[in-house]
């Protein structure tokens, strides 16, 4: 082998090296679970939210829809029926927004006193560019982002809809 070839392979395999770092860092950096959704350790929070999930008994409908002529369980509903056994369990929730193009994000973080947390984020398109339109959305996604988090579901009271 001569001098040219070796060094034609150690600049392929430097190549392929190279290249193989770049997908990593590439992958790493659109890898959700990075870090940008959960602190480094969430054990404790983890236990504290078994406890809530194990009390948790659903969020009542309250509210009508009268387009469909349905009931759900709004906002409100979802908290009171959450917050209290988080507060117990020494969790608490942080909700904000950010508006993209024809679109509002709400992120919702579920955290521990003991600093731990985790977060998700839920993208909405916007059904009026107005401020009706985004205060539905975010109104919208504060529900289903604390719905999802603390894994609530809406307590169906009317035994006639399945019925249906």
């Amino acid at each position: 082998m001569t001098k040219v070839d070796v060094e034609g392979i150690l600049k392929q395999k430097e190549d392929r090296n190279k290249e193989e770092k770049e997908r990593q860092e590439s992958w790493e950096s659109n890898d959700r679970r990075k870090d940008d959704w959960k602190s480094p350790e969430i054990d404790k929070l983890a236990e504290a939210l078994a406890k809530v999930q194990s009390e948790l008994e659903g969020a009542k409908k309250e509210s009508t829809n009268p387009f469909f002529k349905s009931s759900y369980a709004d906002l409100h509903a979802v908290i009171k029926s959450s917050f209290p056994y988080l507060s117990k369990n020494g969790l608490s929730v942080s909700q904000g927004n950010e508006i993209v193009k024809g679109a509002v994000v709400v992120t919702t973080t579920l955290l521990h006193s003991s600093g731990q947390w985790l977060r998700s984020k839920i993208k909405l398109p916007l059904s009026k560019v107005d401020a009706q339109g985004v205060g539905a959305a975010v109104t919208y996604g504060r529900r289903y982002g604390l719905s999802a988090m603390v894994g609530i579901a809406q307590y169906d009271d009317d035994a006639n809809s399945i019925r249906k």
